[in-house]
């Protein structure tokens, strides 16, 4: 009787152990699915945001799908500080000597003028007037990142200073890079001419670039930074496609800025160009050569505008940037602004 009633207890207490078990495995469960569908709907969230409703949308061979957006709807204007913003449709000066190289090279550029920057989507349509071309953005895009928050953000601590050409071996972030750099006086712009590449990447987390790079401030907390160029960035967009990008800063990094369109604050005017989409053609080894030329100013009139004009040029052509062809993009951020 006792040794019958000691196996009943112990049955009874691995019937309880296995009872505990299956609960504490079905909270886990339930907590793991809670989690997950906490982080769809914020994803989901997220992509209604910066997804606006198209007027018309392109399939481009690259798998990326170009929405044509009304001017007025885009990203920038969900910030506050440009609710009433007016869209300034052309910038009412050009730095000084900006047209000097047409001057010169009119001679031979008359019948072999500077070009678009081509991307691939063009292969398939253009957007009408009056709306601009924004890259979709899909879920597996927000999924990459550490999180819905830093999507389209750089890393603080992961941003090379200028001046340093040496690898940051101290927190590991192996930043490579060969720059020229001009600092001490004040300066309202500058202007670039970059060849076009598709380097290969090895590892997802990887990127290569060639920018231009314009800072104000120190890299404490006051940093004001705007970039152009290109990019290869498997983490930012899926694939090795060489792509058109700009990012903004007014706070080194830490709380504004997002590359491209992927946070309010820079404002879109040119209905041919969609940031972060694929560059075509582009250089190759012995063969023919590409270049995108940019430009970035800020305007003495305008306190917080800047204005970005590209263009592409084979390498042979001499011509200038032209008001025909540049295409201009405006920020008009105040440098106090958080996103």
């Amino acid at each position: 009787m006792v040794g019958g009633g000691g196996r009943k207890r112990r049955a009874l207490a691995a019937f309880l152990c296995l009872l505990g078990l299956m609960a504490s495995l079905s909270c886990g469960g339930a907590a793991r699915l809670e989690d997950g569908s906490k982080q769809k709907l914020e994803v989901q969230k997220h992509l209604k945001r910066l997804n606006k409703a198209p007027v018309k949308s392109i399939q481009s061979p690259d798998g990326d799908i170009i929405d044509c957006v009304h001017m007025s709807n885009q990203p920038a204007f969900d910030h506050p500080y440009l609710k009433d913003h007016k869209i300034q449709m052309r910038p009412s000066y050009h730095p000084e000597g900006l047209f000097d190289e047409n001057k010169v090279a009119s001679s031979s550029a008359s019948k072999e003028q500077a070009n678009p920057i081509n991307q691939l989507w063009h292969q398939n349509g253009k957007c009408p007037e009056n709306t601009i071309p924004i890259r979709r953005t899909k879920s597996d895009d927000v999924l990459r990142a550490s999180s819905v928050k830093r999507y389209g953000r750089k890393k603080h601590r992961t941003v090379p200073q200028p001046r340093s050409a040496d690898p940051d071996l101290i927190n590991q972030s192996g930043h490579q890079h060969a720059i020229a750099y001009v600092e001490g006086d004040k300066y309202y712009g500058a202007k670039a001419t970059i060849n076009v590449w598709e380097p290969k990447i090895q590892q997802s987390n990887e990127f290569s670039l060639s920018q231009l790079w314009i800072l104000g401030g120190s890299f404490g907390e006051d940093l004001n930074s705007i970039e152009a160029g290109w990019q290869v960035s498997p983490d930012l967009y899926g694939d090795n496609n060489t792509r058109l990008f700009t990012y903004w800063t007014s706070d080194a990094y830490q709380a504004t800025g997002c590359y491209n369109l992927l946070c309010s604050g820079f404002i879109q005017i040119n209905n041919e160009i969609a940031m972060g989409a694929s560059i075509s053609p582009i250089s190759a080894f012995r063969g023919s050569q590409y270049d995108i030329s940019i430009l970035i100013w800020k305007m003495q009139t305008e306190p917080y505008m800047y204005l970005i004009l590209l263009h592409r040029i084979p390498m042979k052509d001499t011509g200038g940037c032209n008001s025909g062809t540049a295409t201009c993009w405006a920020t008009g951020r105040p440098s106090s602004s958080r996103t």
